[in-house]
C-alpha cells in the first residue's frame, strides 16, 4: 500500500474528510487545501459543521474517514502537542478559559509555552518585545497591564488574536471573532484582521463567520457549509455568489458589494440577484 505523504506547500490538506459523532456526520465529505499565503472564510449557518471542520484544522479532533494533513503532519500519526506552537487558534472556548486577573501581557507572552495562566516560566527581553509589538498591531498595547476580566469584548477578541500569533504561527485559525460584538468593535476587527491579511508574512488565515458584512478586505477564497456538506468551494469573487448564498441558508439572498466589502440581505423576489458594486 502506497504511503500518503504531505505536500510541502499546503498548510491543510483534506482529502475526503469526513467528521461523524453518535452516527452523525458533522461535516464533510470535505476536499480542501489552503496554501501559505491564502486568507479563507468559512460561512453558513448554524450547524452547518464550520467549527468541527476548524477543530479538525486545529489538530484537536481527527476525522473519522478520509486522511487530513495540517501544516506537513498527518493527523493520527504524530503527536498533536507537537503542533501547538504551528497553529494559533481564536475562539469562545479559550476566551472562557482566560482567568479575569490574568494580565494581558501574560496571556500573551504565555502562548510561548501553550499555557493560560503565568506560573514559573521564564522569558526574555525578545519575548517581551514581541508581544508588545504584536499587541500594538492589533491596536491593544494600552491593554498590556490591564487583566483580562476588565476588558471589553471587542479588547478581549483583539488580545486573544494577539496570542494566537505570538508563537509565529503557520496557521491561524479564527472561529466567529466578531461575535458578540458592537458595530463598532466590529468593524475595528474587521479593519485590524485586513491589515493582518495583507501582510505578506501573516500566517495562513482561516476565519468561521455567519455573516458576509465580516468578511475583512484582502480575504482571497471562501468555503460555504450547510448541514456538514460544501456548498460552495473557491476564490472568494467567483465563490461568494447571491445564488450560493441562497443554497447555503435555504432562503433567497441578495447580495451587494461596496469599497471591497460585502453586504447581504433576504431578497425581494425569488432566485435572488447577482453580486453588484
Amino acid at each position: 500500500m502506497t504511503e500518503l505523504i504531505a505536500d510541502p506547500d499546503l498548510l491543510i490538506d483534506f482529502r475526503d474528510v469526513s467528521l461523524v459523532r453518535d452516527g452523525k456526520t458533522l461535516v464533510g465529505p470535505v476536499n480542501w487545501q489552503v496554501e501559505l499565503d491564502e486568507r479563507w472564510v468559512i460561512i453558513g449557518p448554524n450547524g452547518a459543521g464550520k467549527t468541527s471542520l476548524l477543530r479538525m484544522a486545529a489538530a484537536m479532533d481527527f476525522p473519522t474517514r478520509g486522511e487530513a494533513f495540517v501544516v506537513g503532519e498527518r493527523l493520527g500519526r504524530t503527536d498533536v502537542r507537537e503542533l501547538s506552537t504551528r497553529i494559533g487558534m481564536v475562539s469562545s472556548a479559550m476566551a472562557a478559559r482566560v482567568p479575569g486577573d490574568e494580565l494581558v501581557s501574560d496571556l500573551v507572552i504565555s502562548a510561548g509555552y501553550s499555557v493560560l495562566g503565568r506560573w514559573r516560566e521564564q522569558y526574555d527581553e525578545m519575548d517581551r518585545a514581541q508581544a508588545a509589538d504584536i499587541l500594538e498591531s492589533m491596536g491593544a498595547e494600552h491593554l498590556a497591564d490591564r487583566t483580562f476580566g476588565t476588558l471589553s469584548e471587542g479588547e478581549r477578541k483583539r488580545v486573544l488574536i494577539a496570542r494566537g500569533l505570538m508563537t509565529d504561527p503557520e496557521l491561524l485559525l479564527l472561529d466567529e471573532p466578531a461575535a458578540g460584538l458592537d458595530l463598532g468593535g466590529r468593524e475595528e476587527l474587521v479593519d485590524r484582521l485586513s491589515v493582518l491579511a495583507s501582510d505578506p508574512d501573516s500566517p495562513a488565515l482561516v476565519l468561521i463567520t455567519h455573516h458576509v458584512e465580516e468578511i475583512p478586505p484582502g480575504f482571497t477564497n471562501i468555503m460555504m457549509l450547510s448541514e456538514g456538506a460544501v456548498t460552495a468551494q473557491g476564490p472568494l469573487d467567483e465563490a461568494l455568489t447571491a445564488e450560493n448564498l441562497t443554497a447555503t441558508f435555504r432562503q433567497n439572498i441578495a447580495l451587494t458589494r461596496d469599497d471591497g466589502r460585502y453586504f447581504a440581505r433576504r431578497a425581494r423576489r425569488a432566485g435572488g440577484h447577482r453580486r453588484g458594486e
